[in-house]
């Protein structure tokens, strides 16, 4: 006569809620933007107020034309004095740029991070059709990691 066991059937283990690791649950929405026909100047004190690096420059239905950054108003500065030239009437749209890689909203922020290792950037823009909805930058995706630290890398 064989043994037989009086345990129960087991439940399965509860799984642990999965963080989340998409952009959009780490992009920033409240957006400083910028645009085209605002001076340099204007950037440059925005810039230093807010203690940002740089922002996206927009049209008036939100629709993303570029991006301007600290390293553009260098340049216009540098420029403005090699050159002697006055520099009070430059603008946004004479120094952005304007062929500005995006990220999905929908991306692994994880897979973000890559991106921004092979591209060198300090953010990118989310858009949606065609409108900017947010924008990721290095410091989130850091927040990203310390959130998910602890948990599973591939998720």
């Amino acid at each position: 006569m064989g043994i037989k066991s009086f345990q129960g059937r087991r439940a399965e283990p509860e799984k642990a809620e999965t963080p989340p690791v998409a952009v959009s649950d780490f992009m920033s929405t409240n957006l400083i933007t910028f645009r085209q026909e605002q001076t340099i100047y204007e950037v440059m004190d925005t810039l230093m107020k807010h203690q940002i690096s740089g922002g996206c420059v927009v049209d008036e239905k939100n629709k993303l034309l570029g991006v301007i950054s600290e390293g553009d108003c260098i340049k216009h500065i540098s420029d403005s004095r090699y050159y002697n030239m006055p520099d009070d009437h430059n603008t946004v749209k004479q120094r952005m740029t304007c062929n500005v890689e995006t990220i999905d909203a929908g991306m692994n922020v994880l897979d973000a991070a890559k991106k921004f290792i092979e591209c060198k950037f300090r953010r990118f823009p989310i858009v949606k059709d065609g409108k900017l909805i947010g924008q990721i930058s290095q410091r989130d995706v850091l927040r990203a990691a310390l959130n998910l630290k602890g948990d599973n890398w591939r998720t």
